[in-house]
């Protein structure tokens, strides 16, 4: 489920009266409830829809050479991440990237995944596009706003 949802009904929570909601997506669900003044959200993800430890490291070196060029080249478009958390470039350990330099997108597709909290926040591309560079490796830690991918 995306982030922004969240947020969306995190908010629409604290403006009404309501003290709880849960919301299904397929196999996703969200409860968020209040509690005077706390507000908590507990999330199902399902289990082949995120990856649940930090892939092993694959020794392909063509994919280790984009990689170590990828952070100099920032001409294109720069998607950030919205928040803190783990990146990932494919849904599970053992499905393929979402994408690789060179892939064309369109916007509102999904380009990698930011766990935060356990909780697989899908990354989408702002605008349509080339994936121009991938700016981290799969499974470090990013920071709010850091750089993950250019498009151009």
């Amino acid at each position: 489920m995306d982030i922004r949802k969240v947020k969306k009904l995190i908010e629409l929570l604290e403006t009404s009266d309501i003290a709880e909601i849960e919301i299904k997506e397929g196999e996703e669900a969200v409860r968020i409830s209040r509690n005077s003044s706390i507000t908590t959200t507990v999330v199902a993800p399902s289990a082949s829809a995120a990856p649940i430890a930090a892939p092993a490291p694959s020794p392909a070196a063509p994919a280790a050479a984009e990689e170590k060029s990828a952070p100099q080249a920032t001409s294109g478009h720069v998607v950030s991440s919205p928040m803190v958390g783990t990146f990932y470039r494919s849904p599970s350990p053992s499905s393929p990237p979402f994408v690789e330099v060179g892939t064309h997108v369109k916007a509102g597709d999904v380009i990698c995944i930011v766990e935060a909290m356990k909780m697989m926040n899908q990354i989408e591309a702002e605008r349509a596009g080339i994936i121009e560079a991938i700016l981290v490796k799969d499974g470090e830690p990013v920071e709010f706003d850091q750089p993950l991918v250019t498009i151009v």
